[in-house]
Order: structure tokens, then sequence, then C-alpha cells
């Protein structure tokens, strides 16, 4: 008996040291352009199989809805959208699945309210949150299940998620502006929401509990998680102490940080997928917003 828990201790020993020795995480980056003549590419979302959701502005300032795989760009308009405007006003997708089927939202130009979609083999599913004063889908799994956020009859915002035809409003009780960002296959959700004093608090939500997600490295401001993949990784951001967003990865219990090594004030990654590949936009040194891909070593 003692043999055997001497052997135990000692495979325990050698294992303890084999996490201890594991090198940690470093991010190769590359600029990430819809085609030759875009003045903007925001890239939002990444599957697994590679394919980017997002949007860019071509050479006319007309902002479009975009797929990007490799480098075939499927470009997206909405015939009920504003085309001008930028963010958050014209088209743009920030979820996508396996199946490539992406969700986003617009600015009607028959309402002026937000309309959220799904859009999938060439069509549009309006995604809606009933009586609300505007919806914007933002994530999607593979289920076809959606998540994102609405303004209410009093034009207060509240998170959401869709499976099948039920929509489910979400609040982070004490918080206010909730935001529903992504979810992934098991159905946990990426949420983050502003405290009474103007912090963001950032969340795992699996439907009944909230798991906080807080970078250490973190300023008062807080964090907000935009992205979380079917293995437990969450991708997002924090704010530092002069305020700007930088960029995080969570994977096996640790923060690392995810800075595009051209960014001069900001990295935000927005989308990460099963194999590590994250997306994101970063501000260069001529103060423009660029799109990025990321991947692991």
């Amino acid at each position: 008996m003692k043999k055997s828990i001497l052997g135990t201790l000692l495979v325990l020993m050698f294992v303890a040291v084999g996490i201890a020795a594991a090198p940690p995480l470093t991010f190769t980056f590359s600029d990430v352009h819809a085609n030759k003549t875009a003045t903007e590419t925001d890239t939002f979302a990444v599957n697994d199989a590679g394919a980017i959701a997002g949007d860019y502005v071509d050479a006319k300032a007309i902002q479009h809805g975009m797929i990007l795989a490799g480098t075939k760009l499927t470009s997206v308009d909405h015939p009920g959208c504003t085309t001008s405007g930028g963010y958050p006003v014209a088209i743009a997708f920030y979820g996508i699945n396996k199946a490539g089927a992406a969700a986003g939202f617009c600015t009607s130009t028959k309402t002026g309210l937000f309309e959220g979609f799904v859009y999938s083999g060439g069509k549009f599913t309006a995604i809606n949150f009933p009586k609300s004063n505007g919806t914007q889908a933002i994530g999607i799994n593979d289920a076809g299940d959606v998540v994102g956020v609405y303004l209410d009859s009093a034009n207060v915002q509240h998170g959401f998620v869709k499976k099948g035809t039920k929509y489910t409003s979400i609040d982070v009780k004490g918080d206010t502006t909730p935001y529903a960002w992504a979810i992934n296959n098991k159905g946990q959700m990426a949420v983050f929401a502003i405290t009474s004093t103007g912090t963001y608090q950032s969340f795992v939500y699996n439907g009944k509990t909230f798991k906080k997600i807080a970078d250490p490295n973190a300023s008062t401001t807080g964090t907000i998680v935009r992205s979380l993949n079917n293995k437990g990784d969450v991708a997002g951001a924090y704010f530092n102490s002069a305020g700007n967003e930088i960029g995080f990865l969570y994977h096996g219990g640790k923060y690392y940080d995810v800075i595009d090594p051209k960014a001069t004030t900001q990295t935000k990654p927005d989308g990460v997928n099963d194999t590590l590949e994250m997306v994101g936009r970063y501000v260069n040194s001529a103060g423009a917003t660029v799109g990025f891909k990321a991947t692991t070593k």
C-alpha cells in the first residue's frame, strides 16, 4: 500500500511539473481586408472553418455585410436597410455558425429602428423581439439559437436569446444595459452589462447562473466579453488605466493579453473559434480601425 501511494504521489508530482512548465500562448497577427478597394474592414466573428463575418466600407463610402472565406468575399446588402452611416447603423454581421449562417442587424429605412436577422443561403430571416422598439441579432450557434439585445416599449435595453420560436429576455440583477453577445453549442452565452457606478461587468451565462469574467489587469472601468467557443475559451477586451481597450483571451483558467503589434491604442477581439483563431479590430497610428486575424501557438 505504501509503494502504491508513493507511486501515485510521484505521478502527480510529474504531472504538476508538466503543467507548470507548459509554455504560454503566443499570437500571430495578420490584417484582414475584404478586398483591395475596401477602405475599412470590420471582423466580428469566425467559425471553425475560418470563415469571417463582419462588414466593410467600399470606395464609395457604402457599408456592406461581409462573409469572407479565405479570399472569397460574399458581399451582402439588405433591401430594407440603410447603407450609409457606418456602425451601428448600416448592415453588419456579428456571428457566424458552422453552416455559414450569419447573425446581424441594421437600421430599417422604413421604421428607423434596428432590425435583426439571420442571413443564410442568400435569404434573410427576421429576428425581432416581440413588441420591441428595435432588435440587434449578434450571436448564433450551430443549432441556430440567436442572442442579442432589444429595446422594450419604454426604450429600456435588455439582452435576449431566441431558441426555436421562443424569445427569452436576459437581464443582470443590479446592472443596466445588458448585452448578450455570443452563444456556443452548449447554450452558454457571453453577456456584459453596466453597474450603477459605470463599470462594465462580464459573465458566461448558462441560462440560470452568471459566471463572472474579469481580467485581473482591468482598471475600474472593467471588462467586456464578446465571444466564447465550445471549449469554454472566452475572448474580449478590458480597459486599462488610460481608458484604452486591451484584448484578452481566457484559456485554461488564465488570462492572456491579445495585442496586435500594429495597434497604438486599442485591440478588440470580437470572435474566437474552437481552434483559438480570433478576429477583431485594432486602431493604428493613423487612427483608423483595421480588422485582424490572430492565430495561436
